[in-house]
């Protein structure tokens, strides 16, 4: 029951994407806006019709551009969650999700959608139109009605973008309880990265209609395949440097004067240019009574040029070499900011650990930013 995506379009919206989706995971689809993620979504759906490529599931065609096939929305077995509800107005919750039910009998559509919306949480709200819902129920009763018709696929297009953060939050605990039931493949188109995180088993990353990295959460948030991808996955660590020589087991490049150990990568010899990256949390803050023994770690000192307090925790910028170039940052919690000193123009150590150093090939996109 897998679905795979391969599709392109020049018009209305330049589209070059390549996706795939096993039953019972969830691929967020993660990009700015006007990346193209509704555009695939809709396409997945039936709505649009790409200009070429294939779309299939469950070992269906649903397009195919070579053998001319191309299957109606209406005949494709999607769930649709759409952002803004799209519930019929004058229709009770009841009756919205039986919608889905409409080739059953009617006393088997009224019992279908009563545990349907037993299973969102909206036990008892089943005369309830939508005018008298919340946000989050009117999202809820949404999702019941996609899963109602027991989809081969569920798309979930941005369906927590209108809700507070605590509805949210619900939300996602019932969307993931849920999953644990749903034996198919499920596509959830958001620009918000966190959220991707917390619900996805893998992401697609999208800019401007082409897909740049598709991979597990982990994969793509901590081995990005290019500078675009690792500014969209949030990375603040970005520079440029050159190989000095490649082992079996590590490789070393020189950035600003310093020798740094970096996991091995074959991709790349002695001489290239690179980019590399580290997450801001694998950057390592040393004790003032404990500095760095210097095993695979990279130990720098430099001096703090910002400290930015974000909640429970701080983001320090920490300047090396020449202080017209871009800092080193790491987050730290609050207090151990504080324990050690941390201020505007004190020196520290820290370590920049081996293994989480990614090295890329160079990227013009980032070369203003990154050095």
């Amino acid at each position: 029951m897998a679905l795979t995506v391969d599709i392109k379009q020049n018009s209305p919206v330049s589209i070059e994407a390549a996706l795939s989706c096993e039953p019972g995971e969830l691929l967020s689809l993660v990009g700015p806006s006007g990346a193209g993620k509704t555009t695939v979504l809709r396409a997945i759906a039936g709505l649009n019709k790409p200009a070429s490529g294939a779309i299939r599931c469950n070992n269906e065609v649903w397009f195919d551009s070579s053998g001319g096939s191309f299957v109606k929305a209406q005949q494709r077995r999607v769930g649709y969650v759409f952002q803004q509800h799209a519930l019929f107005p004058h229709l009770t919750a009841r009756q919205n999700v039986a919608q889905s039910l409409r080739h059953l009998k009617r006393a088997k559509r009224r019992i279908l959608a009563e545990e349907w919306l037993q299973k969102v949480n909206l036990d008892g709200l089943a005369d309830r139109r939508p005018s008298q819902l919340s946000g989050g129920q009117r999202q809820r009763v949404g999702l019941a009605r996609a899963l109602a018709r027991e989809p081969s696929v569920l798309l979930l297009d941005e369906p927590f973008s209108s809700v507070d953060s605590a509805t949210r939050d619900r939300l996602y605990t019932e969307l993931a309880a849920l999953r644990r039931d749903l034996r198919i493949p499920a596509v959830l188109v958001t620009h918000d990265l966190h959220e991707a995180m917390i619900l996805s088993d893998h992401l697609c990353m999208l800019s401007k209609g082409r897909t740049l990295q598709s991979g597990s959460v982990r994969e793509v948030t901590t081995k990005p395949a290019s500078v675009l991808v690792a500014r969209l996955v949030g990375f603040k660590n970005v520079f440029r440097a050159t190989v000095i020589d490649v082992a079996d087991d590590r490789a070393t490049i020189e950035w600003r004067g310093q020798v740094l150990e970096v996991a091995s990568s074959n991709q790349f010899k002695r001489g290239d240019a690179v980019h590399w990256c580290i997450p801001q949390s694998h950057v390592v803050l040393h004790r003032q009574s404990r500095p760095s023994r210097g095993e695979r770690e990279n130990p720098l000192n430099g001096s703090v040029s910002e400290v930015l307090r974000m909640g429970d925790n701080a983001m320090v910028g920490v300047q090396v070499g020449n202080p017209d170039r871009p800092p080193v940052y790491l987050s730290v919690p609050l207090h151990v900011a504080e324990r050690n000193n941390v201020v505007t123009g004190a020196v520290v150590g820290f370590s920049l650990l081996a293994e989480s150093i990614h090295l890329m090939l160079p990227d013009r996109l980032g070369r203003s930013r990154s050095v």
